[in-house]
């Protein structure tokens, strides 16, 4: 697989963690402006922002969280030439999931939904680093 093959996922999954950012910045400012939340109630990191601004807060910092492992290993399967075509199609498919898992969380943030495909989401990684590990180990 060409590296531009490999990356399209990551670019992807970071143009969402990017969305996300702005979608917190317009969630919170709006609750600035529109003095639903005061400066003096968040001004030392307290908890204080209305539910929607929340959702997408938490939904931004989870994308450092389970991504973190897509990251690294994308970041490994490319030098040492393992991103072949199976890393790549799951590559998609957890990115998928993660669109999914960001879509419920900042809407109904119904969690039996969001956990659901939070799980889809380990298991297709998991799949993808013992797929990985064992191309390594094995040399197959």
């Amino acid at each position: 697989m060409s590296v531009q093959m490999a990356l399209l996922p990551v670019f992807v999954q970071i143009g969402l963690t990017f969305a996300l950012l702005i979608g917190m910045v317009l969630a919170r400012r709006k609750a600035l402006v529109s003095g639903e939340t005061k400066i003096r109630d968040i001004a030392l990191g307290e908890p204080n922002w209305p539910k929607g601004a929340t959702q997408t807060a938490n939904c931004y910092r989870n994308q450092f969280e389970l991504p973190v492992l897509f990251y690294a290993l994308i970041a490994l399967a490319l030098p040492l030439r393992h991103a072949d075509l199976f890393i790549v199609l799951m590559s998609w498919v957890f990115v998928v999931t993660r669109f999914a898992h960001a879509g419920v969380f900042i809407t109904s943030n119904d969690l039996g939904q969001r956990s659901s495909i939070w799980l889809a989401g380990v298991l297709v990684l998991l799949a993808m680093w013992v797929y990985f590990a064992l191309k390594i180990l094995l040399l197959i």
